[in-house]
């Protein structure tokens, strides 16, 4: 999916301007709309879709991305925006459809772990592959997201038939994990009630988590230009390859621990050790103990071991201990639905309230706000979820989560 999203951030598309705001962050901003409606209307698509539609509506969504790819290569630079808004706007429910082949599951940990370390590394390899075409190849920088996307077309349809033959959990995985259904109105309503106050922390810092993430995946180029990097036509890969590693390894661990409870406790740790990971590592660098590179590989495994789990361990573990009777999915959404809304509001507060400000300056200082704040909201909604949240000795589902599911249904 990366291929069909990320390519087009490689290119730099200077002197090009859409009133007092460059093409490229036009672009980007148009983009992260697109992929932010995505996902609130995900929330519903991805919390209800059967079994039988999910590697469908997989193609669909891709075959869609990229017909938005070509169109943005032929248009005129002003309705370019346009097109790069249709190319976000089925992506965004990717995420959702592949995860639920795979929550659920005694070994969700590892299988999770692994598709967050694909898209870590793989947004690293789509820029460094569009980076190749239009160096070695002579693809303009207009055609090289469509090209891109073609290129990686085969092996996505490929892996789409493959994903499709996971057979679905065991009795041990539903015994432990509780079973996932799709959640409807009524059970997606019982799930906020029961939850909102540690829901609100961890979106709060969701919300600037994503936005710090964004900025460093879509202005990557120049950051690594502000520290020097330019030249090197392999950065990327090489930090994101290292920051997947680490990703992977910490949180396959999680899978070492068998009590949910823990696990929740675990997937917390982690998180906020990684929002201070990036505080720690901006001081050093600052201080001058480390270079650019490792200083962009630190924050990258900072953000990403506290942003990964929003999307694969954190709500799934939430279900389980809680034996909530329902889908990580929804939880998912709507914390991304928040997330692309933060992506969007700090991309526009850069680029009216903060212009005069370097990328790599505002990136400097927005790594210690995020720090400082992203701690404490994460501590505080830690406590909070293990104290409403059950023990694996805890019978059934909550009752009002049972009733609406039965009513649902």
């Amino acid at each position: 999916m990366y291929a069909f999203r990320k390519p087009f951030t490689a290119a730099q598309y200077e002197g090009y301007k859409l009133g007092d705001i460059g093409l490229k962050t036009a672009l980007v901003i148009s983009q992260i709309v697109g992929y932010m409606l995505s996902k609130y209307i995900g929330i519903k698509v991805c919390s209800e879709v059967p079994a039988r539609r999910r590697a469908w509506m997989l193609v669909l969504f891709i075959l869609w991305a990229e017909a938005a790819l070509v169109l943005f290569a032929v248009v005129p630079p002003p309705l370019k925006i346009a097109a790069i808004f249709l190319n976000g706007l089925p992506l965004g429910m990717i995420w959702g459809l592949v995860v639920w082949y795979l929550e659920g599951r005694r070994s969700s940990e590892i299988l999770l772990a692994g598709l967050s370390a694909s898209f870590i590394v793989s947004s690293g390899i789509v820029k460094d592959a569009g980076r190749f075409l239009m160096a070695n190849f002579g693809v303009s920088e207009w055609w090289m997201p469509a090209v891109t996307g073609l290129c990686f077309l085969p092996p996505f349809l490929a892996s789409v038939w493959l994903l499709n033959q996971t057979p679905g959990p065991k009795e041990e995985d539903v015994r432990e994990r509780v079973e996932r259904e799709p959640m409807y109105a009524a059970d997606r309503v019982s799930f906020v009630k029961r939850f909102l106050p540690g829901l609100i922390l961890l979106f709060l810092a969701y919300f600037f988590l994503t936005a710090y993430r964004d900025f460093r995946d879509n202005y990557g180029v120049e950051i690594i230009r502000g520290l020097g990097y330019e030249s090197d036509p392999a950065f990327f890969t090489k930090t994101e390859s290292l920051v997947s590693v680490g990703v992977l390894v910490t949180l396959a661990l999680l899978n070492l621990v068998k009590d949910n409870r823990k696990g929740l406790l675990g997937a917390f740790a982690i998180m906020t050790a990684g929002t201070a990971l990036i505080g720690v590592s901006t001081l050093l660098f600052d201080a001058g103990k480390i270079d650019g590179f490792w200083w962009m590989t630190l924050v990258g495994l900072g953000s990403y071991l506290a942003y990964v789990p929003y999307g694969s361990v954190l709500f799934d573990r939430l279900i389980a201990s809680a034996r909530f009777a329902g889908t990580a999915v929804f939880a998912i959404y709507v914390a991304d639905a928040i997330g692309y809304t933060g992506s969007v509001g700090i991309q526009l507060y850069k680029d009216f309230g903060r212009k005069d400000v370097s990328r790599l300056g505002f990136f400097q200082g927005f790594t210690y706000f995020l720090s400082a704040l992203g701690v404490v909201l994460l501590i505080l909604s830690c406590i909070y979820f293990l104290r409403v949240s059950r023990t694996r000795s805890s019978v059934g589902p909550v009752p009002d989560a049972a009733s609406s599911w039965k009513n649902a249904r």
